[in-house]
C-alpha cells in the first residue's frame, strides 16, 4: 500500500450504504481495519433486520457490502448513526478509508 493511498470507500445516503474495498494493511486474512469495518457493518444489517425490523435488500461478498432500503424508522436512524460513528472512529485511526455523504 502507498502512503495516503485510500483502499476502503465507504459510501452513505439517504437509503444506501455501500462499502467496498480492502484496507491491506495486513496480509489476508489478519488485517484489523477490514476486520472491524466488516464486522460492524454486518452488526448493522444485523441490527436493521432484527432490532429495527426494517425490510433490506442485501449483498455481501468479500470486499463489498451494499445495504438499500426504501423507508427507515427512529430505531434504524438510530442504528446507522452509530455505525458511522464507528467508521469515523477506525478512519481516525486508520487514515485508509474514503467517506462520502449525501451531506458533501
Amino acid at each position: 500500500m502507498k502512503e495516503g493511498e485510500i483502499v476502503i470507500k465507504v459510501s452513505l445516503t439517504q437509503n444506501r450504504i455501500h462499502v467496498s474495498g480492502h484496507a491491506n494493511t495486513a496480509p489476508y486474512g489478519s488485517d484489523i481495519v477490514c476486520a472491524a469495518v466488516s464486522a460492524i457493518t454486518l452488526t448493522l444489517i444485523r441490527g436493521l433486520e432484527n432490532i429495527a425490523y426494517m425490510s433490506l435488500y442485501e449483498s455481501v461478498e468479500p470486499g463489498n457490502i451494499c445495504i438499500e432500503w426504501q423507508t427507515i424508522n427512529d430505531t434504524g436512524k438510530a442504528l446507522i448513526d452509530t455505525w458511522f460513528l464507528g467508521i469515523l472512529g477506525i478512519a481516525e485511526e486508520y487514515p485508509v478509508i474514503e467517506l462520502e455523504t449525501d451531506n458533501e
